[in-house]
């Protein structure tokens, strides 16, 4: 196959898209802030559609798209506690879990990125990486400001009405 590197390459971002799929999803319902679940939630649909996209470029370099997940040894790598934070319903402990997560799939497109991909499948996995990357660093955020604010001893806002 011509393209057998870039295919090989690709499925295996396929393979960590349906990762942070299952794994954001899994935060989804067992995290206790509404706004968190809200947020998980759309994670989990960004990562499926980036699978799908994904797998279009692979079917149009001529390959067959993996169809799930890793094995539970690459979830293991990438999501590596996160049972354990979800036993303990604990937020913040849920939210380091999801940038661990994130942090090895920024390592797995990076490395996708020292690859040779045609240009149109490079300008896909570079929107893809920054849009990783930008999840992972909005949640380094949220991970600091509950740790400085924990839920329900947060400052009251300017003008807000106290009680």
């Amino acid at each position: 196959m011509k393209h057998g590197q870039a295919v090989r390459t690709l499925n295996e971002l396929i393979t960590i898209s349906r990762d942070g799929e299952r794994g954001f999803g899994n935060c989804a319902q067992w995290v206790r802030d509404w706004s968190l679940r809200r947020l998980f939630a759309a994670r989990e649909g960004s990562c499926a559609l980036a699978a799908l996209e994904l797998s279009a470029l692979v079917r149009q370099l001529g390959g067959e798209p993996v169809r799930h997940g890793s094995t539970i040894g690459a979830v293991h790598r990438g999501w590596v506690d996160l049972r354990a934070a979800l036993a303990y319903r604990d937020d913040v402990a849920i939210l380091a879990e999801c940038e661990r997560g994130e942090g090895y799939a920024l390592e797995v497109y990076r490395n996708a990125l020292d690859d040779p991909l045609p240009d149109f499948a490079r300008a896909v996995v570079l929107r893809q990486f920054l849009g990783v990357m930008e999840n992972h660093d909005e949640i380094g955020r949220m991970i600091r400001m509950r740790r400085a604010h924990p839920v329900g001893h947060a400052p009251h806002s300017a003008g807000g009405a106290t009680t």
